[in-house]
């Protein structure tokens, strides 16, 4: 058995005139990927095409704000200036940015009159798509290392590693060099770990999608929210750094608030929303059948006036 893993980070990368950073990359292709496949699957049950295409202009910019701004308390809480707070550059978060993307979409759906749960039902596997391309940008600049661990999956950092800058402090060594090569630190890769939760959560919407067949609408959604609550709750154990590991390395470390952090609070919170929503879904919402889909499409209309684009 393996006792850690590695590869040289590829922080930038040039593409003619542009320098990129993959991260970036694959964060705005997994939003893509996640997008067109909630998208098509909304559109094969005869639901609005372009209505739903505008709900994620929404959820986008609703993601950008979500995922800066829900650091705040994080931010607040480690004694940041306000204008580091309230400054668009800083530190992101990916609940923040679901969590975002989805209030801006549930907002153009009520705009446009669109069956918000049962189109949300198909943004469940958009988002456990999204979630897997997005996080292979991590995996290309090491980003979101945790705990020193000796797990056999832990990321063994190697001397000339250029991480990602919040784990700066972690890098051994001079960058770029090649040999002689030691081994700086093994530590937790969060990142893999969401992606393989995530990769797990896909084929379970799936199976969940084929074997429960008297299920309401919303309530595959509601699923994906307790999955990746509970997935996001536990993952982030291995992101706090005891403090006999140094203070270098508790900088990797998320900011705490009591016993847990703040994205813990937040999927606990998400955890709660779930199943409280699935009961209500029970109660509130029509089983789902073709017949129903048909039902909800031809009430929700047009989405705008003819001469009036979407967006």
């Amino acid at each position: 058995m393996l006792a850690e893993f590695t590869y040289r980070p590829i922080p930038l990368f040039e593409l003619g005139p542009l320098t990129l950073s993959l991260h970036g990359v694959f964060a705005a292709l997994g939003f893509l990927a996640g997008s067109w496949l909630a998208v098509e699957l909304a559109a094969r049950r005869g639901f609005d095409r372009d209505a739903y295409l505008s709900m994620f202009n929404w959820a986008l910019v609703g993601a950008i704000l979500g995922a800066r701004y829900l650091t705040i308390g994080a931010q607040i809480s480690q004694g940041a200036s306000f204008a580091q707070v309230i400054s668009p550059l800083g530190n992101f978060s990916i609940l923040g940015g679901m969590l975002g993307g989805i209030l801006g979409a549930a907002i153009r759906a009520k705009r446009l009159n669109q069956p918000w749960w049962a189109l949300v039902d198909t943004a469940s596997y958009g988002l456990a798509v999204g979630t897997i391309v997005g996080r292979i940008g991590d995996l290309a600049i090491a980003e979101h290392l945790g705990a020193a661990t000796d797990f056999f999956l832990g990321y063994a950092v190697k001397s000339g590693y250029d991480l990602a800058p919040q784990h700066t402090a972690l890098e051994c060594g001079t960058l770029g060099q090649i040999v002689p090569e030691v081994t700086c630190g093994v530590y937790h890769p969060t990142w893999l770990y969401d992606l393989l939760g995530a990769l797990v959560l896909l084929g379970v919407l799936a199976w969940i999608n084929r074997i429960w067949k008297d299920r309401h609408y919303g309530q595959l959604f509601s699923v994906w929210v307790i999955w990746y609550g509970a997935q996001r709750f536990l993952i982030d154990f291995t992101r706090q750094v005891p403090v006999d590991q140094g203070i270098e390395a508790s900088r990797s470390a998320d900011a705490l608030l009591g016993p847990f952090t703040w994205s813990q609070w937040s999927a606990l919170g998400m955890i709660v929303v779930g199943f409280v929503s699935i009961r209500l879904q029970a109660r509130s919402q029509m089983v789902i059948t073709p017949e129903h889909d048909a039902q909800l499409a031809a009430a929700a209309g047009k989405p705008l006036r003819d001469d009036a684009p979407v967006v």
